[in-house]
């Protein structure tokens, strides 16, 4: 909206007007403008949930610390959202897809996360969808966004290629063109694209909601996540910096600049409540839409192997689980004392607020690590 009436219309009238051009200026805004959001309609936020006693239920095989923070206002993650989605709509050009169908993921997840949220609440227990019902949602959602990706694809503004680290000659394409002229296998050219997307997308969403276990622990990795994404989709929509690094320029991801910035500070705000001892929860609608977000913009700048290191945390939570549910099924025993991993550290005997700084370093080492990929290839 600022984009569209400071620069495009009265920039050549006033000159100054030219910092709303640029990227850089409006991401910085964009961010001060999350931040700002959601520290100011925190304590607001925090006030009507527990007017409306939207509280926090502890499932009772959990660690039973846990249990004190029961009754914790939980569905944080809408404020999250609007920290995201108004600062994007003021700061971003509105003309470039990539920004809509980021705004898409992020909305479509976040209604997901707030009817499972809204179950647990009526219930009175943590139990919201059932399983099927909402991996059918996730599944559904990203096959949606596929189908808007093939579409963009066909009209030359997407690529179904995929980046692989430490490789910059090897681009692999998910979209299978040489069956395309034969009827017969006509959709399965298509599968390998949606079986990728389907993945990345619910697996990322899933991640994240596994390691919302601790005050302030998914949300600090998604500061240092949607940091690095801001820096990838930067670079990758920058002249001299995807020439220096030698990355396919793409101009229509530089506006995904601005909407990771409103992430990251979104996600600083909301960390400024959810931090040990936590005054409010983010709940499903905020684990699912940030980690369906972060994935989506990994997908449109083609940096999905690496977003296996951007969010490397998340990765290792979910494992954690997958590991711990096929050994205890086919073999009858537990590798981890607890899953997610977060929980195994837990009963280990260390300190919450311990295993929450040390996993914020790890995730920031890992980040930091993808990016340098960039060069070393």
């Amino acid at each position: 909206m600022f984009y569209y009436l400071l620069f495009e219309q009265l920039h050549r009238t006033l000159g100054p007007l030219r910092l709303f051009g640029y990227v850089t200026f409006r991401t910085a805004f964009a961010s001060l403008t999350a931040l700002f959001l959601c520290i100011v309609l925190g304590p607001w936020f925090v006030s009507k949930l527990r007017a409306f006693q939207i509280g926090q239920h502890i499932r009772e095989e959990g660690p039973k610390s846990h249990q004190k923070k029961a009754g914790t206002p939980t569905m944080g993650g809408v404020l999250i959202v609007v920290s995201i989605v108004i600062p994007t709509l003021l700061w971003a050009d509105l003309s470039n897809p990539y920004i809509w169908l980021a705004l898409l993921g992020l909305v479509a997840y976040g209604c997901i996360g707030f009817i499972d949220d809204y179950a647990k609440v009526l219930k009175r227990r943590n139990l919201g969808l059932s399983g099927r019902r909402k991996f059918g949602l996730q599944v559904l959602v990203a096959f949606v966004i596929g189908v808007i990706l093939l579409v963009m694809h066909a009209q030359g503004m997407f690529s179904t290629s995929m980046n692989v680290p430490f490789f910059k000659g090897f681009q692999p394409n998910l979209l299978i063109d040489a069956y395309l002229d034969s009827p017969v296998t006509y959709a399965f050219a298509f599968l390998p694209f949606f079986l990728v997307l389907v993945f990345i997308i619910v697996g990322s969403s899933n991640a994240v909601n596994l390691t919302d276990g601790l005050d302030g622990l998914a949300i600090g990795l998604m500061v240092v996540a949607s940091g690095a994404l801001t820096v990838l989709t930067y670079a990758g929509g920058h002249v001299e910096l995807a020439k220096y690094l030698e990355l396919a320029r793409n101009p229509r991801t530089s506006e995904l600049t601005i909407f990771c910035g409103a992430m990251t500070g979104a996600s600083l705000g909301f960390l400024w409540y959810n931090a040990h001892p936590a005054e409010i929860f983010m709940g499903d609608v905020g684990s699912l839409s940030l980690g369906a977000s972060m994935s989506i913009v990994a997908v449109l700048i083609k940096q999905e192997i690496l977003l296996i290191f951007i969010g490397g945390i998340f990765v290792l939570e979910a494992l954690s689980v997958i590991l711990q549910v096929g050994s205890y099924k086919l073999r009858r025993k537990r590798i981890f004392k607890m899953a997610p991993l977060h929980h195994h550290f837990e009963a280990l005997g260390w300190q919450e607020s311990k295993i929450i700084v040390r996993f914020w370093i790890a995730g920031l080492v890992l980040a930091l690590f993808a990016l340098t990929t960039l060069k070393l290839r």
